[in-house]
């Protein structure tokens, strides 16, 4: 059991603006912070810290909480987890938790623990004689000893219990390696079965230093060539980089994106430390953002197949969205840079190092992928091509870059760069006016509950949700109300709340609230998931933007709260008659009879 005093110790220790620095670049802006939110690609900055009540929300997407809210939302842990990873960070040793776990919340403690056991077994049988055929494979793609052993390689034996044995015997049960992706479970015996076998092992490795998972790449012609861990309680794919704990100090002006693990050690073994790649899926937004906070610049080193040239389109857009300068490499005669490296030989770091800084600004690539599929000496082709072209410029933000691009594009097409400017500010438009109609679309579907995952009742009483909200964001700003509430000065109780969740967080805050210590609404994020968190936020922040949250306004609140629940149950029980009555004492009028 972790007590409010050590929670509040963390808390203290943990400071929210130097916990969330280490992720999200942030900016003074008065009492507050700001910076782009890690949570959602976007231009401008809409995510804010305030140090007054240790929250932070997002503007843009309704993240929100405290600082372990923070960590769950940004590591993807539990809250027990989040405050371990905090109180190791602040030095204070925390009591055993003793609660007993279920294979779906193995604690992310544990599966680390057993990564790093199964990372030192694989490297150990890379050098043993079943693992022969892994270091033959290694050596031949000209890695030394030293670089096997940097990047901590190994080698997955071919049978079913090689590594499972070997944890079983340390403690490990079959429930946590599964849950962890390093066995299956047979449907036959229920018995444990290695998920990777006869593979070359390379861990995946944090910022931290901690083992997160592993992938492998098989020794036979056999399916699939390379298996990565799924997303387990210690690992997300999706937000993870590999080699990125080796890169992350030198890859502070540009940053090399490769798409596999052979290319960044290759890149690694000749001194480009900055390379990383993704794990085995194409790059999403959180890698993107996650290369932002370490580089100003990120050089794309994708195959120049078609399906590496859809890759590199991708990449483009969402490291440009998380607002990093984005550049293409072209490599002549080799298809990666493992083998232009290893064609190259004494003379390859030169070389590539050359094609680092030849490499092509993001319009260039564009325009030569779009000139390539088509045939400009034709008329219809020609035009095709302007309108790609048109659009792509229609994205830039700056005027003087699509000045820039609109005359390069009128000397490669022989076009007036009128006609292209009249057709870009044409696409302009109408995206604009496509983007007003979806955000208005937007806020009428909020405004009416539609998609309201958290709160499923917005939609039967918007009203009714609103007063809530409005209500409970004066309480979280102004918790010493609550004792009147628990007084009886104030007439509230849980059973005035028409939606769950709203009733849910009011008998959270009275449960929690106590006389003998300050409320924290931080420690709701024991109970609530962060998506509940960043609503409960809001109705905090929503609050503390208006002047006005006196007793007054409070009590109106209530007396409102309470008319409405009471009105929408009559009307939705039935009874007519009650209903009408309602209204008639309101108006001063005599009820009606039954």
């Amino acid at each position: 059991m972790i007590t409010e005093e050590i929670k509040e110790e963390i808390k203290y220790r943990c400071d929210i603006v130097d916990v969330i620095s280490a992720y999200v670049p942030l900016k003074r802006a008065g009492s507050n912070y700001t910076g782009r939110c890690p949570f959602h690609s976007e231009r401008s900055p809409s995510f804010t810290v305030f140090p007054s009540t240790k929250s932070f929300y997002c503007f843009g997407c309704g993240a929100g909480g405290d600082v372990f809210t923070f960590m769950m939302k940004r590591e993807n842990i539990e809250y027990r987890a989040a405050v371990e990873l905090l109180a190791k960070r602040a030095g204070i040793e925390l009591p055993p938790d003793n609660e007993p776990r279920s294979q779906d919340s193995v604690r992310r403690e544990r599966v680390l623990n057993m990564n790093r056991e199964a990372a030192r077994f694989y490297h150990a049988c890379l050098y043993s004689d079943v693992g022969k055929a892994g270091l033959d494979y290694l050596t031949k793609r000209g890695l030394s000893g030293a670089v096997i052993k940097h990047f901590g390689l190994g080698f997955a034996p071919d049978g079913f219990g090689a590594v499972t044995s070997h944890l079983m015997r340390l403690g490990y049960t079959a429930e946590e390696m599964s849950s962890a992706f390093l066995c299956g479970i047979s449907r036959k015996n229920n018995r444990p079965y290695d998920y990777f076998r006869n593979r070359v092992i390379f861990p995946i490795i944090d910022v931290t230093g901690n083992v997160v998972a592993f992938g492998g790449r098989v020794m036979d012609g056999s399916l699939p060539k390379y298996l990565n861990t799924s997303d387990t309680p210690a690992f997300k794919k999706s937000r993870n980089l590999f080699a990125l704990n080796f890169a992350k100090s030198k890859c502070a002006e540009r940053l090399i994106l490769c798409e596999g693990y052979m290319d960044v050690i290759a890149l690694h073994a000749h001194g480009f430390e900055n390379a990383v790649a993704t794990l085995g899926t194409a790059i999403t937004p959180e890698q993107a953002r996650i290369m932002s906070k370490y580089t100003k610049q990120v050089i794309i080193s994708y195959d120049s197949d078609e399906a590496g040239q859809r890759a590199t389109s991708k990449a483009i857009k969402l490291l440009t969205e998380a607002g990093l300068d984005v550049r293409v490499l072209r490599i002549p005669g080799a298809k990666d840079p493992d083998e232009f490296l290893q064609k190259n030989g004494s003379t390859a770091h030169e070389k590539f190092k050359l094609l680092l800084d030849q490499s092509r600004a993001q319009f260039e690539f564009k325009l030569e992928s779009v000139l390539a599929r088509h045939d400009i000496s034709i008329v219809d082709e020609r035009i095709k091509a302007a309108a790609e072209l048109c659009s792509i410029i229609a994205e830039v933000y700056s005027d003087a870059e699509r000045e820039v691009y609109i005359g390069v594009v009128s000397d490669r097409l022989d076009i007036q760069r009128d006609s292209l400017k009249n057709d870009v500010k044409r696409i302009m438009r109408s995206r604009q006016k496509t983007q007003k109609n979806e955000e208005m679309q937007e806020i009428i579907r909020k405004t009416s509950g539609f998609g309201d995952s958290v709160n499923s009742d917005t939609i039967k009483n918007v009203l009714a949700v609103s007063t809530e909200e409005n209500l409970l964001g004066i309480l979280l700003l102004y918790p010493e109300n609550m004792r009147s509430i628990k007084r009886g000065e104030l007439k509230l109780s849980a059973d005035d709340f028409y939606s769950e969740f709203n009733r849910r967080v009011f008998s959270e805050m009275m449960n929690r609230y106590s006389e003998a210590r300050q409320f924290d609404f931080g420690d709701l994020a024991e109970v609530f998931n962060p998506d509940e968190m960043g609503r409960i936020t809001s109705m905090l922040v929503r609050r503390q933007q208006l002047t006005t949250n006196d007793s007054v306004v409070l009590s109106e609140l209530i007396e409102r709260l309470r008319s409405e629940t009471k009105q929408k149950r009559l009307e939705e029980t039935g009874d007519q008659i009650d209903l009408i009555n309602e209204i008639l004492t309101k108006k001063g009028k005599k009820p009606r009879q039954s």
